[in-house]
């Protein structure tokens, strides 16, 4: 199931013999895309470019795709710009195969129509090309544990507050108890 509406190519007076191309280029027109539980919001959709070959038994697919994104960075929750390029590399049946099995990550077979859906390895050149872990940028220092802090922007003492009382603690007649696990 593809993420976006279709992208249909049409090879009609197209790709009539082994060797010939055919360059297709275009935008899906798509607002955002999901990978797990992440949204991301597309600034101007997703440019793609590919070609097309005839390469004797189908057609392959190779190109890229690019587009602006905007996430959420795992560490601070600030909004995260991504710039995806994704490569395509799809290949299509003009028949179905004699063994099925011989296609491992199985196959996609040109219909009657003579007609290529390219939404399918759009979505999925987004997709691979999307980290999976989002950041704002490359040093974010994400919030503070205790006081929920945005340390890009600002210092807490939070960690030295809590230094300095495991070292206060330690004279303490019951900082031994600070270690001691209780069974249930």
């Amino acid at each position: 199931m593809a993420l976006f509406d279709p992208v249909v190519v049409a090879l009609a007076d197209h790709l009539e013999h082994p060797g010939d191309s055919y360059p297709v280029s275009g935008k899906v027109d798509a607002a955002s895309y999901t990978v797990g539980d992440k949204e991301f919001a597309l600034e101007d959709g997703i440019d793609y470019d590919v070609v097309l070959t005839h390469a004797g038994d189908g057609v392959l697919v190779s190109g890229i795709v690019r587009a602006r994104a905007t996430g959420t960075c795992d560490m601070c929750l600030d909004p995260a710009h991504l710039d995806i390029a994704g490569e395509i590399q799809e290949y299509y049946l003009f028949d179905e195969p004699d063994d099925p099995e011989a296609y491992e990550d199985g196959f996609e077979v040109i219909g009657p129509e003579r007609e290529i859906d390219l939404a399918e390895p759009i979505a999925d050149a987004v997709v691979t090309d999307t980290p999976f872990v989002v950041l704002c940028k490359p040093d974010c220092k994400g919030l503070c544990p205790t006081c929920g802090a945005n340390l890009n922007y600002e210092q807490c003492d939070c960690a030295q507050r809590a230094a300095e009382e495991d070292a206060v603690g330690a004279d303490n007649p019951f900082a031994v108890l600070k270690n001691l696990k209780l069974d249930d």
